[in-house]
């Protein structure tokens, strides 16, 4: 019996486990599913937790319900990989063996990582979302917060979902005009990177929205560490950032099973062929989803698209097969601007996000670059796709290789650039 072993039972490799179940004969091919628990979270609803549009029961389920019959899931902890035995220990010694292995245990957040971020203030006038304790928390405190300075900030890049902090400013601006506390909150947006939107054509059409909204951007702000007594961010430049509420988000890192294993960069990503996931020196290991150091998004698009384009290539690599399947870095990201609107950007390791049409040309129904009721209600609509097409592994109706169909590439000339 041929051994498959899945590391992470999250959004990846979920998907991969149910699709491959699927493709492989189950008399020849045993797949095993490892993860430290059995709570499966839809990470993007963490979002509407701070502002009690999701509440904590809503983005979690079981993860063994969502894993294929046929499919073993191991709950327990990773302690090594030793890839020169095949063999994956556990912290409670355990040892599983492998043919293949797959790894897809994500990327978390490590306030830890920034001096004086988890000093006194830490969960009191400091939070973060990017955890689902963390969102909760921050629903109460914000709750609490109704006047004085809101910094929303971003320690380093790569994270997860790179959108969902500027989607946290805008839902909070709106929710604080809704409850006639605007006037009295002044916001301010914290990046490392040269602009809140950083791709030319992004910045162009989109940098409007924050000037209309009134939030202030600080760019190129990389925090050394958090000032508790003065209740502010301070960067390696000196620059100094005062808050009454910090939202920030963490350096996000990958697990630290790949550390101990020797199969990880500074931040813990496991380096792969950003064609195909194969771990950069192996044969037999790959990583997918989050858990990679591919240039894109750290997104559940992006792990949807990879695994399709995995499949295939998975299938012709244990054949003894060249493996002739390119992923192209393909990401579709929708992001909540506030007021029932959203907008939506696709794009590929070598083109930027462009205005159009999604995902039929000139019908859409999507619009790319601009905010819309429609995308809004798309996102809405994503929760029951996510539980019941994407972790399935049932099919989509949408190309893993981005389109250009229905894109345009603005021209200086352009009646929409004059």
């Amino acid at each position: 019996m041929h051994e498959l072993l899945v590391l992470g039972g999250g959004t990846a490799g979920t998907m991969v486990a149910n699709k491959l179940r699927r493709r492989l004969e189950p008399d020849l091919w045993c797949i095993t599913v490892v993860d430290q628990d059995d709570e499966h979270h839809y990470q993007p609803g963490y979002l509407q937790v701070p502002f009690g549009t999701a509440d904590p029961a809503d983005v979690t389920r079981s993860r063994h319900a969502q894993i294929a019959d046929g499919v073993r899931f191991v709950t327990g902890t990773i302690d090594v990989v030793d890839a020169e035995r095949r063999e994956v220990r556990l912290t409670d010694g355990t040892v599983l063996a492998y043919e293949q292995l797959v790894i897809a245990t994500g990327t978390s957040p490590r306030p830890d990582a920034t001096p004086g971020l988890t000093g006194e203030l830490w969960q009191h006038s400091i939070h973060e979302f990017y955890t689902l304790a963390g969102a909760t928390r921050l629903r109460e405190a914000l709750g609490r917060f109704g006047r004085g300075r809101l910094v929303v900030h971003i320690t380093e890049m790569p994270i997860k979902c790179p959108v969902a902090p500027l989607e946290f400013t805008f839902l909070a601006e709106a929710w604080f005009r809704g409850r006639g506390q605007r006037d009295a909150v002044e916001i301010t947006y914290v990046t490392p990177l040269s602009g809140a939107f950083t791709r030319p054509i992004a910045a162009e059409r989109l940098g409007h929205l924050l000037d209309e909204r009134k939030i202030h951007v600080e760019t190129d702000f990389v925090v050394e560490h958090v000032d508790d007594e003065l209740s502010a961010l301070v960067s390696y430049d000196g620059r100094t950032i005062p808050f009454d509420l910090l939202v920030t988000v963490p350096l996000n890192m990958g697990a630290d099973f790949v550390a101990r294993s020797g199969l990880g960069d500074d931040l813990n990503y496991v380096p792969v062929d950003p064609e195909t996931f194969l771990a950069r020196g192996h044969d037999d290991i790959f990583a997918i989803g989050d858990a990679s150091d591919i240039p894109t998004s750290k997104a559940g698009s992006v792990a949807h698209f990879a695994v399709d384009v995995f499949v295939d290539n998975f299938l012709e690599h244990i054949a003894g097969r060249p493996m002739t399947h390119a992923f192209d870095g393909h990401a579709n990201c929708f992001v909540e601007s506030g007021d029932g609107k959203a907008l939506l950007i696709d794009f590929n390791y070598e083109v930027e996000p462009l205005p159009g049409r999604f995902p039929l040309p000139f019908l859409g129904p999507m619009t790319l670059l601009e905010e819309t009721r429609i995308n809004h209600l798309g996102k809405q609509a994503f929760p029951w796709i996510y539980w019941n097409v994407l972790l399935p592994g049932r099919p989509l109706p949408l190309p893993a290789a981005m389109s250009m169909a229905g894109k345009h590439a603005p021209h200086p000339t352009d009646p929409e650039e004059e």
